[in-house]
């Protein structure tokens, strides 16, 4: 029996403390931190894990310098320490790094200004990070010399942070803490909505899988359905005090523009934020920002014309992006809290990404409006307090449910790696070193790869082409994982989908080999399902497709 088919078994053994709706980040920071605090949990989420908002994020943890703006100074505040927080809990995760912002003649504000407010972020975050710097048009050109300086008027770097590795991935940690805590965790079981019965809820779900249908009892439900939050409370009836409004942003996954690791920050055409991110050997481009009526989002010729116009006009490329050059594309929307009682006639660029955590204190009901991965750890602790407050008793109350295993943990795994001298199996098409990229991955969990590549050096060896994934990871991922479908893998738990072409994916051996470790005798029937599944949305062919 795999993990995933022993959770959905627990889900109807048992009567929860509580039962949370949604594998985003908001629910599974909040799952990891009442499991970690003793609290006896459940979580389901109808797709898989992080597998909307969660994974087409920009990989930045940041403390929204754009707020400042519209004067969000309080919020501005508590991302910045928000994101301090989250560089000392995960420091092999989540990692400083510069955005340099360049600055058009005509722009609504002079460079100085900005400059000034750059200071004022800075210490806003408490001086954690490097000091701002101002940049002259030469300034810029110098340290990079892709960018169109040709109507600038100079520009300014400050620091925030980004994640190094995936932003699924990141979300797939807080669920595997709260499986180590105890909770039971299950993706493709959905929610068909839930009634309060004698002081319990009791919801009716399906396992997508089989089409099966059970109940799940829980004394509170936690609403963490991230864009669906408003469609599960009309099916359960609840009326609370904030609502969603969607902006859809997309991004463009391109071949690498700059070697340098820095964000490359613009102000786009519609007046906001425009980044160009590091992402390994590619390049991650975006973002748009429409309003949507509703939460399904896809990718339009209008939404490239804008990123490609955007970056073209703002960078000097031998030849200007088109579509051919796309490896993949990123396209989700941001669940933005509003109160209940105002409009949709809001002005979008200035709306913040605050989260609201909305408590029916009557029925024992939690929802979770807004919210970004920056400000996750305050989610979950903020739903452990409501969880109180609804007089559910959390044994271990203080306990720290969140961060990467002490620096005394990690010296170990790297004492033993060097011991084995794990590093000299590094595949050469890798970017750093194995034992780096397993603690950073892993965690303690990596102890145990460490055994079995030193039973076994096979299992060192790189299955994909062009990825970073040895095999002894897939045999992780396939016994603890929960990878229920291909593109769990290839998308979410790794990010092998984003930056190798679809095409060259399709004619992988190394893919092949990769389904049989995840999937047995299944592995050609689950091949073939992901690439019916992704036919119809891939981009074409592009220019340069090795990763």
């Amino acid at each position: 029996m795999t993990l995933r088919e022993q959770n959905v078994s627990q889900l109807t053994s048992t009567t929860f403390d509580a039962l949370v709706i949604g594998g985003g980040i908001n629910g599974a920071a909040s799952a990891a931190a009442l499991a970690g605090k003793g609290a006896k949990v459940a979580l389901i989420d109808r797709g898989d894990f992080a597998g909307s908002t969660s994974m087409h994020s920009s990989n930045l943890v940041w403390g929204g310098i754009k707020y400042m703006e519209s004067n969000d100074f309080g919020l501005v505040r508590k991302l910045c320490k928000s994101r301090n927080h989250l560089i000392k809990s995960y420091p092999s995760t989540v990692q400083e790094i510069r955005f340099l912002t360049t600055i058009t003649r005509g722009f609504r504000h002079s460079p100085r200004y900005l400059w000034a407010g750059t200071w004022l972020y800075w210490l806003m975050g408490n001086g954690f990070t490097k000091r701002p710097r101002l940049l002259s048009p030469k300034n810029i050109k110098q340290e990079e010399s892709i960018i169109n300086v040709g109507d600038s008027v100079g520009g300014f770097e400050y620091s925030d942070a980004y994640l190094h590795d995936n932003d699924a991935r990141f979300v797939f940690n807080f669920i595997r803490h709260a499986l180590d805590y105890g909770a039971t965790a299950a993706n493709y079981v959905e929610s068909l909505g839930a009634v309060r019965q004698d002081g319990v809820w009791v919801t009716r779900a399906r396992d997508t899988t089989d089409g099966s249908t059970f109940e799940i009892r829980a004394k509170v439900l936690i609403n963490a359905a991230g864009p669906w939050v408003d469609q599960h409370n009309t099916l359960t009836g609840e009326q609370t005090s904030h609502q969603h409004l969607y902006s859809k942003g997309i991004h463009l996954i391109v071949p690498q523009l700059t070697a340098s690791q820095r964000v490359l920050a613009f102000f786009a055409d519609d007046g906001r934020l425009f980044f160009v991110i590091p992402m390994g050997n590619r390049t991650c481009i975006g973002t748009t920002d429409t309003h949507m009526e509703h939460p399904d989002a896809v990718v339009t010729d209008e939404d490239i014309r804008f990123v490609l116009d955007n970056i073209n006009a703002r960078l000097t490329l031998e030849k200007p992006l088109t579509p051919a050059d796309i490896i993949s594309t990123r396209c989700g929307v941001r669940p933005l809290a509003v109160e209940a009682d105002q409009g949709s006639d809001r002005d979008f660029f200035q709306m913040s990404r605050k989260h609201v955590v909305d408590t029916n204190r009557e029925t024992a009901h939690i929802s979770i409006f807004g919210g970004k991965l920056t400000d996750c750890v305050n989610v979950g602790n903020e739903i452990a307090d409501a969880l109180s407050d609804l007089g559910v008793t959390l044994p271990k109350a203080d306990f720290h449910w969140y961060g990467e295993p002490a620096e005394s943990v990690k010296q170990a795994f790297l004492a033993q790696a060097r011991q084995m001298k794990l590093d000299a199996l590094t595949p050469e098409t890798s970017s750093e070193v194995l034992s780096t990229r397993l603690w950073r991955r892993y965690a303690n969990k990596a102890f145990a790869m460490l055994e079995q590549i030193a039973a076994d050096p096979r299992q060192a060896e790189l299955l994909i082409e062009g990825t970073e994934y040895i095999r002894v990871e897939l045999e992780h991922a396939r016994d603890h994982e929960m990878i229920t479908e291909l593109e769990d893998f290839l998308r979410r738990r790794a990010k092998i989908s984003l930056v190798v072409h679809h095409e060259q994916l399709r004619q992988s051996e190394g893919l092949k080999e990769a389904c049989r470790v995840l999937f047995g005798d299944d592995a050609q029937a689950r091949l073939d399902h992901y690439f019916k599944k992704t036919s119809d949305t891939a981009p074409q062919p592009a220019l340069q497709a090795d990763a």
